[in-house]
């Protein structure tokens, strides 16, 4: 049974018919203890069908471990979304619910090589000169997660010291605990602190500024 009826296709291919550059899903999946990997790979087979801009490549955790330890891949179900490069963009768990705006968002401005930030948020993300690792933990059904996973990638497409995940809390349990999820979004900077709900990205970027040591 297909994820995708007829009136979302038609919406998805207006929506990536303006991609001006060719855009990788690289989808890692694992034969064992992942239990959307097929549904993942089915979702992203049906978008990849839409634009010819698309390519989508499969990669077994597992088998092809060095190209997931170059991704820095640990878990599965995870989609690498890249461009004219590889900005750390993540989506660990299966993008769904109103997360699958999330993923064509994200593809949109990948493949666009362009996030979308005023002159003043590039400048203030430039000072950023160390390895930052933000951690979005969603769920499918939350309205506002959306706005701070995208959030999240712009930065990463704007600096190559940031690299953001989308996790959707609920398929991994043991790191909802370890990061004290209790709520979503929850957007979490180098394993240290943690942001509660979606805020407007001058916000984010403001926070991760102090966060980081960098004067806004």
């Amino acid at each position: 049974m297909a994820f995708l009826n007829d009136k979302t296709q038609n919406e998805v291919r207006e929506m990536l018919a303006g991609l001006s550059g060719e855009v990788s899903l690289l989808l890692f999946t694992s034969e064992e203890d992942c239990m959307y990997c097929g549904e993942t790979r089915q979702l992203l087979e049906e978008v990849s069908a839409l634009s010819d801009q698309l390519r989508l490549e499969i990669r077994d955790v597992v088998t092809d471990r060095e190209v997931a330890e170059h991704y820095q891949v640990d878990k599965t179900p995870a989609l690498v979304v890249q461009g004219v490069t590889d900005h750390g963009i993540r989506f660990y768990g299966i993008p769904s619910g109103y997360e699958f705006g999330s993923l064509l968002e994200t593809i949109r401005l990948v493949g666009q090589n362009d996030p979308e930030l005023t002159p003043e948020l590039t400048e203030k993300i430039g000072r950023i000169t160390r390895p930052v690792h933000l951690q979005v933990f969603v769920t499918p059904t939350c309205p506002y997660c959306p706005q701070a996973v995208v959030a999240a990638h712009k930065l990463a497409m704007a600096s190559e010291h940031i690299r953001a995940d989308m996790v959707e809390a609920t398929e991994y349990p043991d790191l909802s605990r370890k990061y004290r999820v209790m709520g979503v979004p929850r957007t979490v900077v180098s394993e240290v602190d943690a942001l509660e709900g979606a805020v407007p990205t001058e916000h984010l970027v403001e926070w991760l500024l102090s966060e980081v040591g960098v004067g806004a």
